[in-house]
């Protein structure tokens, strides 16, 4: 097969309406909008999800929960990511970025328990929950909340 034999599959195009262009196009007069009318109208049409009075269905479905637009939103990582780390490093969200460990930090890293920490590490970040600075301080660490 060559670049110059390649084609659409059978059936997957259309050739182009060419509208108003005369009674003999089959398409010309009105050009398939009929008479008068709001569609007939040169930017005529209703809205998307104008449902010609109705109540529309985005109305008509109830509003579920709540979002609390003050929430504190965490960049989380599991402690077993420090193990990436030399031996004495001080860990803060800036080392965790170029490590490509976390992409957005939102509001802050929070530190989470999963997996082991075997280096002694200063760890600096917005939150840590208990397992993690337990594991951290174990391992002989500390983790300071910035």
């Amino acid at each position: 097969m060559k670049l110059n034999e390649l084609s659409p599959a059978a059936g997957s195009t259309h050739k182009g309406y060419r509208v108003g262009r005369g009674a003999g196009s089959g398409n010309g007069k009105t050009a398939g909008k009929g008479h008068k009318g709001q569609n007939a109208r040169s930017g005529g049409g209703v809205r998307p999800g104008f449902e010609g009075g109705q109540m529309p269905l985005q109305r008509r479905i109830p509003k579920r929960g709540f979002k609390n637009i003050f929430a504190t939103k965490y960049a989380s990582v599991n402690v077993e990511v420090l193990a990436r780390f030399e031996d004495g490093a001080v860990v803060d969200t800036k080392a965790l970025q170029d490590a490509g460990i976390v992409k957005k930090t939102y509001d802050g890293v929070k530190f989470l328990g999963r997996g082991e920490v075997t280096k002694k590490l200063t760890v600096k970040a917005a939150a840590f929950s208990e397992g993690a600075k337990s594991k951290i301080e174990a391992a002989g660490g500390k983790a300071e909340v910035v």
